[in-house]
């Protein structure tokens, strides 16, 4: 999946600092480290389906849910930190 750039909504990103402590450098540097994408559901408008970035780095699993644009942009609806009970779960796949 090639991202060529983020659409960030205010309200998400209040979110991610408020709710998860994730800014949008620590987002954005995941998708350059070539994470796994998981299609989670197909989106409500035709070629804009939600996914799943994940990729474990030093011992943390890193999930980010996205938007995927037909013109290449990741529209960011979140982003967080795993714990133990989903980084279990993301290990046995």
């Amino acid at each position: 999946m090639r991202i060529d750039g983020f659409i960030w909504l205010p309200d998400i990103v209040e979110k991610l600092a408020v709710k998860h402590h994730v800014t949008e450098d620590e987002v954005e540097e995941v998708f350059f480290r070539r994470p796994l994408f998981r299609c989670v559901e197909h989106g409500h408008c035709e070629g804009e389906d939600v996914y799943s970035a994940r990729e474990d780095r030093r011992w943390k699993v890193h999930d980010r849910v996205l938007i995927y644009k037909p013109d290449h942009l990741a529209l960011i609806v979140s982003a967080q930190d795993m714990d133990a009970k989903e980084r279990r779960r993301y290990e046995r796949r």
